[in-house]
């Protein structure tokens, strides 16, 4: 209990630093509610300090963030914690815009700011569509959205008509995380790619009770390690929060194989670099591998990763399921045992692949390399249309 108290005390001497800001200096807030959320934000955060010289704040639950030890002074960081200081945070708010990459404001228990007109923008942090992955009503209480692709701007139009809700302001962005992963792709692959021709699959599946990780994933790493393939698990944030018994239990069976590895650092994307193929399910992690490093995946037909039960309402396809099969193959999980002869498969028909990935990256992703220069200008834009309001 007493490492509890002071660590509450703590949370809330930082949630008062914060608050003890002048307001000019609360114009720019970001919020992190984990680590991961800094792929999404660090090269935004970077155009906005670097480039156009403005000042953020960043305002995180996460005790491990690698951006609290920033030296950069334009940038103040603050640690709040889960609990009371993070919903005192959020009641309290005062700040012209607040970036976060958290769905369902309003919903549960992170709500809008009673006391001040906060304008909150949403940035996705997976390629996903809105209307399946997401709860039904996940974006409805923000201001704008930074959008991946026309695809989601139109899934939010259809929401707003279905549901008679207030248009937001839909802003044609793209996906930092996508950009970034391009150029580790075009300046690391030759610098760091060694000669080991053996076949490294990387297994990275979604969370949930119908997810390949919960259901039948000790056996998928057996076939594929049988098959004297190299094989790197990736389990989702989700499952290292939720999993750690199973993720342990699987590290010991394996981990004296040498073809085997558990990724357990995700800022690392060396193993999205250097594999082949992705097996995944209904994992956002698939369109990144795909779209960022051209690459196909072998999905295994687990039920939908779904969380609004009114999905089909919306007449969009959303992008998980549209384009799976031209992207790569799609097999039953009563098939896993022809993973081998499908992995062979993949390879053999990788240029075609390619090619087709590049096209659909091309037709569906808005602003490819250029996302954090029109985040940012987005952003400064807001900022001056409510100074001028």
């Amino acid at each position: 209990m007493k490492f509890l108290d002071i660590s509450l005390g703590s949370e809330l001497n930082e949630l008062k630093r914060f608050e003890s800001l002048k307001q000019e200096e609360r114009k720019i807030v970001f919020y992190s509610e984990n680590k991961n959320s800094v792929f999404i934000f660090e090269s935004l955060i970077n155009e906005l300090v670097n480039v156009h010289n403005y000042d953020i704040c960043y305002v995180t639950s996460s005790r491990d963030e690698p951006l609290l030890k920033t030296s950069n002074k334009k940038i103040k960081t603050f640690y709040i914690g889960e609990g009371v200081a993070r919903t005192k945070f959020f009641l309290n708010l005062q700040a012209d815009i607040l970036i976060m990459t958290m769905p369902d404001l309003e919903i549960f228990h992170i709500k809008r700011s009673k006391i001040y007109p906060v304008h909150y923008i949403y940035i996705f942090h997976a390629m996903v569509s809105t209307h399946l992955v997401y709860r039904k009503n996940a974006f409805d209480h923000f201001d704008s959205i930074f959008c991946v692709g026309e695809y989601q701007i139109n899934e939010i139009k259809s929401a707003e008509k279905n549901y008679n809700l207030k248009p937001k302001n839909l802003i044609r962005c793209g996906y930092t995380h996508l950009d970034n992963l391009i150029k580790k792709n075009t300046i690391e692959y030759e610098s760091k790619k060694n000669n080991d021709k053996q076949t490294q699959i990387l297994l990275a599946p979604s969370w949930g009770k119908n997810g390949l990780f919960e259901t039948n994933i000790e056996e998928i790493i057996e076939i594929i390690l049988n098959s004297d393939y190299k094989v790197v698990l990736r389990p989702h944030p989700m499952s290292f929060k939720l999993s750690q018994k199973k993720i342990k239990s699987i590290d010991k069976k394996f981990s004296s194989n040498s073809n085997f590895k558990l990724e357990v650092d995700l800022s690392d994307f060396n193993s999205f670099l250097f594999s082949d193929i992705m097996i995944s399910d209904w994992s956002g992690a698939a369109l990144e591998f795909a779209f960022a490093f051209e690459k196909p995946i072998l999905y295994i037909d687990v039920p939908k990763k779904n969380h609004n039960s009114d999905f089909e309402k919306i007449p969009e396809i959303p992008i998980e399921i549209s384009i799976r099969e031209k992207i790569g193959k799609i097999i039953s999980p009563s098939k896993i045992k022809s993973i081998p002869n499908e992995i062979e498969k993949l390879k053999q028909q990788s240029p075609e692949i390619k090619k087709e990935i590049k096209k659909i990256r091309e037709n569906k992703i808005f602003n490819i390399r250029n996302s954090k220069k029109i985040a940012a200008e987005q952003i400064i834009k807001l900022l001056d249309e409510l100074k001028n309001k």
